[in-house]
């Protein structure tokens, strides 16, 4: 029972298809009623419905319903336009139904035919009730027009090879029409010409002639004017429909960019392990402030201690100097060999100078020593922060990054939806223009718009898809090039620190030298002086021991803890 199309192993059949199926031919139908015989013995009006049955593109339900006549269910007759079916896809699965109805709805009879068994020409078609009997006096009396589809395109074409006397005729009448047009212009041309006033409007004003055969002659002067002015069109088409096109896509396409290494840096989890860091760094710090502090006062007190001690003992000789001298001076036996007392005194400078240089020494060494600690211990925790703030950032990035993924499919989704909404728009209005005709070409027109609509909204979302494809293939690169931009910042760190903290060692026995000598030349200087002495080592020492302390000042800006970019 299947057509043979359907049969076939090698073909694939698509019900919901819209366009001419390869090695089918399309047929074009035209139906018109012209009366009835015998469709009731009431008196009655009746009128009748002709119904497309077959796929979805090919069905029209109530495609014509002809006025009610009057009373008349004898021989009422329809004068109206036949209804044309222009397209059937699929004639062998295609059913034409013809229904008569009396005026209040009541069934009278219907035929059911074959699209492919239709034969052109007049036709009384006898009617069937409900359960397909046929009926012995009602009929419907029509004229039936069957001709293969032609595409709108084609038409004249086939016009004039299904009569090709007509057409050559029309071409005569319109050449022999040009030429009687090009000779009366001449004449008149030179006759004005003769008469020495030849007005300029002459050329561009020629005497329109009576069309004839529906042919107007006053549309172009010469064959030659009408062969270039006509294929310009088709040009200008198809460079602008493009162009709209892409404009309409460029409309509803979202930029998207992806986010800076800066922006991933102000990211919450970020700042935090950053804030983390900072602390860490800053009790590392503290910790090393506090054993330099210690030293130094250890240092202070040793010293305090020698000069406490040399003050006594000079004491201690200085007064038995006196008291020698009082005794010389009353026995009046001047003595003048250097006194035992001044060699002590001297022996006494002596052993005071050895001790202060040997504790210069011995604290250069230990705040070289505490030093040297301290920047180890930064340089490999900051070591360690740069490996996690790297690790983190780069978590950060993977995990922004796939929600940006996750957004732009919901922007494609929404800029699909409001394609959709500027094509439906556009549609809308085409069918308000074609309102103004009539029915039958109405829906004729209707239909058409609506498959092509189908058609561009399936092309312009594709070209859409695409675009879309694209944009998220640049952002994936630029994903890529953001993380690998992040793991290219780690060797730049890690020698950025080594470069920094090997600048530092170096500097670093100069800086201990200086500070201990300054210390030190002003604890000489003042000669005993212990509270001055105090003081200057403290003032010294506070200077050297808070010196890695400045950093406190980027409390509110933890990312400058590491000098780093990180």
């Amino acid at each position: 029972l299947k057509p043979e199309f359907m049969r076939r192993p090698d073909k694939h059949f698509d019900p919901f298809t819209e366009s001419i199926v390869d090695g089918i031919v399309a047929n074009t139908l035209s139906v018109k009623v012209i009366s009835g015989q015998l469709l009731s013995d009431k008196k009655v009006g009746t009128f009748v419905e002709v119904d497309m049955f077959g796929l979805p593109v090919d069905t029209r339900r109530k495609a014509l319903k002809t006025k009610t006549s009057q009373g008349n269910a004898v021989n009422p007759v329809w004068e109206e336009e036949a209804i044309v079916f222009k397209k059937v896809v699929l004639p062998s699965l295609a059913c034409l139904r013809i229904a008569a109805y009396e005026e209040g709805g009541k069934f009278i009879g219907h035929r059911i035919l074959p699209v492919s068994a239709i034969r052109p020409g007049y036709h009384y078609i006898c009617l069937r009730n409900e359960r397909n009997q046929p009926l012995m006096l009602p009929a419907i009396f029509v004229y039936i027009e069957v001709k293969d589809y032609v595409p709108d395109t084609y038409a004249d074409v086939i016009e004039a090879l299904s009569n090709p006397i007509r057409y050559v005729n029309l071409m005569e009448q319109r050449a022999n029409q040009l030429a009687a047009l090009t000779l009366e212009d001449e004449e008149e041309v030179k006759k004005e010409a003769e008469q020495g006033d030849v007005p300029s409007e002459a050329h561009n004003e020629p005497k329109p002639t009576p069309a004839e055969n529906g042919v107007n002659c006053t549309t172009s002067l010469t064959p030659k004017s009408s062969t270039q002015v006509v294929p310009s069109q088709p040009t200008l088409g198809s460079v602008k429909v493009p162009a709209k096109t892409e404009d309409l896509i460029q409309s509803v396409l979202t930029e998207v960019e992806a986010q800076t290494i800066e922006e991933l840096k102000q990211q919450k989890a970020f700042v935090k392990l950053q804030k983390k860091h900072y602390k860490e760094m800053k009790d590392l710090v503290k910790r090393h402030h506090k054993k330099t502090t210690d030293l130094i006062k250890e240092h202070t007190a040793k010293y305090n201690e020698i000069q406490n001690d040399y003050l006594r003992r000079r004491a201690v000789l200085e007064k038995t100097a006196k008291k020698d001298s009082k005794k010389k001076s009353e026995t009046g036996s001047p003595d003048h060999s250097p006194s035992t007392v001044e060699q002590e005194l001297a022996a006494l400078d002596s052993e005071m100078t050895q001790k202060l240089i040997e504790l210069k020494e011995k604290q250069q060494q230990q705040l070289l020593n505490l030093r040297q600690e301290q920047y180890y211990s930064e340089k490999y925790q900051k070591q360690a922060h740069i490996k996690l703030l790297i690790q983190k950032l780069t978590d950060v990035a993977e995990e922004c990054q796939s929600n940006q993924l996750k957004k732009l499919k919901e922007v494609c989704e929404r800029e699909k939806k409001e394609l959709k909404k500027k094509m439906d728009k556009k549609r809308q209005e085409k069918i308000t223009e074609a309102k103004s005709k009539d029915r039958n070409q109405m829906d004729e027109e209707k239909t058409e718009m609506i498959r092509s609509y189908i058609q561009e909204v399936v092309q312009y979302i594709k070209r859409l898809e695409d675009a879309q494809t694209k944009r998220q293939e640049k952002l994936v690169e630029k994903h890529k090039e953001i993380r690998q931009q992040i793991l290219d910042e780690k060797p730049k760190l890690q020698a950025e620190l080594d470069q920094e903290y090997q600048d530092k060692f170096k500097r670093l026995p100069l800086e201990i030298l200086e500070f201990v000598q300054e210390a030190m030349k002003g604890k000489i200087s003042e000669d005993g002086d212990h509270s001055s002495t105090t003081s200057s080592l403290a003032s010294d020492g506070g200077k050297l021991s808070h010196k890695p302390l400045q950093n406190e000042e980027l409390e509110d800006n933890p990312g400058k803890v590491f000098d780093t970019p990180l």
